[in-house]
């Protein structure tokens, strides 16, 4: 093929360490607009970015040159720092090690971003454990239960 077509999109989800409830109303807003630039800084396309107290959901498009651990170790790494030097009282802020990355077909992307849209509510009925169980079984995704939070 003489050119290059390629369309990826990654649904992420994430906690803060030890699910600590750090995101408060006040911050989130401005987290999520700060996700969102760095995702585009190397090139990602954010395209719903969303979550709880204690974790985020991130739905973004990646080019054929960056990988999904290059958005997560850029995102997490750079916000975490962004956030304990922006907000006095998360001066010990952290990320969870680790992470969720999901593929989403084009045609489940509208659902998917309803669905991030969508958490404060989705949340009244679904603590996060569950919801991640969840994922990782609908992606068929082998997971240890001792380790899955």
């Amino acid at each position: 093929m003489a050119n290059t077509y390629i369309k990826v999109y990654v649904h992420y989800v994430f906690s803060t360490k030890n699910r600590k409830s750090f995101i408060t109303p006040a911050v989130e807003k401005r987290l999520w607009a700060y996700m969102a630039s760095l995702a585009r800084e190397i090139e990602v396309g954010p395209i719903a970015i969303n979550g709880m107290e204690d974790h985020v959901h991130f739905l973004a498009s990646l080019p054929a040159t960056v990988t999904l651990a290059d958005v997560m170790k850029k995102v997490k790494a750079v916000s975490s720092l962004w956030l304990s030097r922006t907000f006095e009282e998360l001066a010990d802020f952290e990320w969870q090690a680790g992470y969720g990355a999901f593929s989403i077909s084009h045609y489940d992307l509208k659902k998917t971003i309803r669905y991030i849209k969508n958490q404060k509510e989705h949340h009244k009925n679904e603590p996060f454990e569950d919801e991640i169980r969840g994922l990782l079984i609908k992606n068929n995704v082998k997971f240890d239960e001792k380790n899955l939070l």
